[in-house]
């Protein structure tokens, strides 16, 4: 396999080898021995989502991991197959990832751990279960609203009445479930690099529609005032949801040659990997494990990060609020960051730099 392409100075690349059956590809700058930060990357993203803020990170004296997680990347030793078991994708199991890789490295602890989108719940996640090893957690983009409780919800039939509506609508994470989401995306009919710019466009502060409010509650009325990234109309596939959204002229934030990086990786390994992350959250299987923790809470200093442009922070009616009242004891901050959307420390690294060191330091 060929190096990877366009990191920027000061960070380097290597596989560790016997990380919970995986290769995992990792991502470092800094000193090793210098105090820890492991950064969970989301989806469609890889290790290299977080090259913005790497060096700075390093450069204030912390020795910086990101790795390809589990079914992304140059990351091996997981199965693509739609027919295999989903269960090393449940988020125990993904906690464990990252229990394993600090083992390899021989590292103790971590001075925070600090996730993205759908590495946000690990993080989360990772400081809820081993507080002693994970010192503090900066979430970013996607609020963690605690463990599922034990009473039974009432019966969701919001996907009924999304399926309802005219237009008739469907939840993205349902669609991301299915056995035809990860074609749908590798052989887009207007080509995986053209999808992929449409897509990180089309969740970005460019878009110009991005103005997230607060939504009443969990229900088809108020799901449908969410862009159809979220909650697509039912006939369409995701590719075609966006391909309407496909920018014209260069984009600041993502180069030619960055889009590059995840076009190759992802025509290589396909979209399966991270589709099986929604597989376990949308058919039950993260909920019946995180059971166990019901009622604790994260007990280490939090941070929240997200841009001012971000869908995310509302997709779930009151996430945010659940994470900053319950979830968290120790919350020291919510920043909406402006003139950035959902990828956030790549539209806005200085910002997302600055908030994380000031957290730092903060937090001793």
């Amino acid at each position: 396999m060929q190096p990877l392409d366009g990191l920027p100075q000061g960070i380097r690349s290597r596989i560790v080898a016997g990380v919970n059956g995986l290769a995992m590809h990792v991502l470092e700058a800094g000193e090793a021995g210098r105090p820890a930060l492991l950064l969970l990357h989301g989806f469609p993203e890889l290790a290299y989502s977080w090259r913005k803020v790497m060096p700075a990170l390093a450069a204030a004296g912390f020795h910086v991991i990101a790795p390809d997680q589990r079914g992304y990347g140059r990351t091996t030793g997981w199965s693509a197959d739609y027919d295999a078991d989903t269960a090393p994708f449940r988020m125990p199991n993904l906690v464990r990832d990252q229990l394993a890789l600090l083992h390899a490295l021989g590292i103790a602890r971590v001075q925070a751990v600090i996730g993205h989108d759908f590495g946000s719940p690990v993080a989360a996640c990772c400081a809820l279960i081993r507080p002693d090893i994970f010192a503090r957690v900066a979430m970013m983009s996607s609020p963690f609203a605690g463990a599922p409780r034990w009473d039974a919800a009432p019966r969701d039939t919001v996907h009924e009445d999304l399926a309802a509506l005219d237009p008739a609508r469907k939840h993205y994470q349902w669609y991301y479930a299915t056995r035809e989401a990860n074609d749908d995306m590798l052989r887009a009919k207007q080509g995986l690099h053209d999808f992929l710019r449409a897509y990180y466009h089309h969740k970005s502060a460019d878009w110009p529609e991005n103005r997230p409010f607060e939504l009443a509650g969990w229900t088809a009325a108020e799901l449908a005032k969410l862009p159809t990234y979220y909650v697509m109309h039912a006939a369409e596939t995701m590719a075609e949801t966006v391909a309407p959204h496909m920018p014209h002229g260069a984009c600041a934030w993502l180069t030619e040659a960055e889009l590059d990086v995840y076009a190759a990786e992802y025509a290589r390994t396909g979209f399966q990997g991270g589709l099986n992350w929604y597989r376990c959250q949308t058919g039950g299987g993260n909920a019946a494990e995180l059971r166990l923790f019901s009622g604790l809470r994260i007990s280490v200093p939090s941070l929240f990060v997200a841009g001012a442009a971000d869908w995310g922070i509302h997709q779930f009616p009151g996430a945010l609020r659940r994470m900053r009242e319950e979830a968290c004891k120790d919350m020291r901050g919510v920043h909406l960051v402006p003139g950035a959307g959902h990828w956030v420390q790549q539209e806005r690294p200085e910002a997302v730099i600055r908030h994380l060191l000031d957290f730092l330091r903060a937090t001793g």
